[in-house]
């Protein structure tokens, strides 16, 4: 849905000033999911920032400084964005390029001009080594969420409000609580490396946004409300062929598919209780939901096979393959599931067993993905951020 986080927009860009952390409702107990309302809460505006100029940082630090002691697979960090709210960045086939979603912070300049989330691409490795400056490749327009490449490299996806209004799209009513937009206004794009050619893929009412691609090229699976419901999807590269692979009432999306093709791993919220299942229909039939407990689970590329990996009651969220297709990285605050900012990364087999913790910063560490040959992790954290609510992406070599 429309925030960082989202891809659910969850996007949960998690607040770090003690007057904002009561309305952090990021993915906690109060709502879990809530991490991408926390983009959203961002957007609100808070306190302004000290100005600076991009690639520049208080205090530089470097890879030792970067990471932490108990952080033993990650080695070298370094960090490719400085200012605003950076996430879901990941790499080009050929793991040259990254392509994510930032949005300026208020009173923080110079920015990138992007009063809502808008996609930018940036090289991961630049010659002397200097920190590089983003290239927008959406138009600037509406709300973007949920980027990625096609294997080719010739072509890039995407979701946006633009069509809708050029304006970004208004903000949920939080006289419900703690609840995130399902913007209908989402549509699914792919365009030209440098935002160009524009085409619309989606051609269905509702919200239409977290899309990837199969590294064959062929399928790419994203989330709709097309049925009523929020349900995972599949369609030929060229938006046809479409086809529903969830139908358990809730939230399933943020799906990747495995290295393979063969297995897709997701994000779910299912209500149980009569008050959730009413809740819930209350919300969407608004154009809201309130986030819970989110799990991580696979299925099988056509549907089949659905198997849930974590049962920890927590908020577990942004799930990504190793490319070894038997491990599965994903963001959580099941370490401390009662504060609403702390999130870090955890890598799990895919039958639940040999949980080992990756990140232990003390704030927001989500959105992972590993390079095709597994030895470097790109993620977004709160680290070495100078202003509340700051998010940027970190590369690390990985470390087994």
């Amino acid at each position: 849905m429309e925030g960082v986080i989202q891809r659910f927009d969850f996007r949960y860009t998690p607040a770090r000033s003690k007057e904002r952390d009561s309305s952090v409702m990021r993915l906690n107990s109060t709502p879990p999911l809530l991490l991408f309302v926390l983009f959203t809460a961002a957007a609100l505006g808070i306190a302004p920032i000290a100005r600076r100029p991009w690639g520049t940082r208080a205090a530089q630090g470097s890879g030792s400084e970067l990471g932490l002691p108990a952080e033993k697979h990650l080695r070298n960090v370094r960090q490719l964005t400085f200012g605003g709210q950076n996430a879901e960045a990941y790499f080009s086939f050929d793991d040259k390029y990254l392509i994510f979603q930032h949005q300026d912070l208020p009173g923080q300049q110079p920015g990138l001009g992007a009063a809502c989330d808008q996609i930018f691409k940036i090289p991961v490795d630049t010659p002397d080594g200097s920190p590089a400056t983003p290239t927008r490749v959406s138009n600037g327009k509406g709300r973007t969420t949920c980027s990625y490449f096609f294997p080719s490299g010739d072509r890039i996806l995407y979701s946006s409000t633009f069509a809708a209004s050029a304006e970004c799209p208004p903000k949920p009513d939080y006289s419900h609580g703690y609840v995130w937009p399902i913007y209908s206004t989402y549509d699914i794009y792919t365009a030209r490396p440098d935002g160009s050619d524009l085409r619309r893929l989606s051609n269905a009412p509702g919200y239409n946004a977290e899309s990837t691609i199969s590294r064959d090229g062929k399928k790419i699976v994203f989330t709709s409300t097309r049925n009523g419901d929020i349900d995972i999807y599949t369609m030929n590269a060229d938006g046809s062929d479409v086809r529903q692979l969830t139908h358990e009432l809730g939230y399933d999306g943020g799906a990747f598919f495995s290295y393979d093709g063969k297995k897709i791993v997701y994000r779910a919220e299912h209500p149980k209780t009569p008050e959730e299942i009413a809740d819930y229909k209350d919300l969407l039939s608004r154009g809201l939901i309130r986030p819970g407990n989110l799990e991580i689970w696979t299925m099988d590329a056509d549907g089949n096979n659905k198997h849930q990996v974590t049962r920890n009651g927590a908020a577990n969220f942004a799930p990504f393959w190793h490319p070894d297709g038997k491990r599965i990285i994903f963001a959580s605050n099941v370490a401390d599931p009662k504060n609403p900012r702390d999130f870090d990364l955890y890598i799990i087999n895919e039958d639940g067993t040999g949980l080992d913790r990756i990140t232990f910063y003390p704030d927001f560490d989500a959105f992972p993905m590993f390079t095709s040959d597994g030895k470097r992790l790109v993620w977004a954290s709160n680290r070495n951020g100078t202003v509340p609510h700051e998010t940027n992406i970190f590369i690390a070599d990985w470390a087994e």
